[in-house]
């Protein structure tokens, strides 16, 4: 039997990949973490997932975080990313805490 979403206003949701290597994990999770994960939940967003440890099954793992992000929209995603209240965040991650950073976004179906 299929499922089928009843979605009034055709609004897909949107997700944000992460998968980042932080120089030290104890900066990413004080001085990272609060502050991103605030500024998301500002726009409907939520982190649904996230590990230090993911199981690879296929690929290279280049990181010591991975994470999932919600979002209600592709654009409310972007809105966020470009936002006043994350850059902050996005920068000190971007030039301090990590030496790599993959951040993905995928409209849901």
């Amino acid at each position: 039997m299929e499922t089928k979403i009843n979605n009034t206003n055709n609004t897909k949701p949107a997700y944000i990949m992460v998968q980042v290597e932080a120089k030290n994990m104890q900066d990413l999770v004080e001085k990272y973490a609060p502050g991103a994960i605030q500024s998301l939940a500002k726009y409907g967003g939520e982190m649904i997932a996230g590990t230090p440890a993911p199981t690879v099954l296929e690929g290279e793992w280049k990181g010591s975080w991975a994470a999932v992000l919600r979002f209600p929209s592709i654009e409310v995603a972007q809105t966020w990313y470009n936002s006043s209240e994350y850059k902050p965040f996005k920068e000190l991650r971007i030039n301090e805490i990590t030496n790599y950073n993959q951040i993905l976004l995928v409209e849901g179906m």
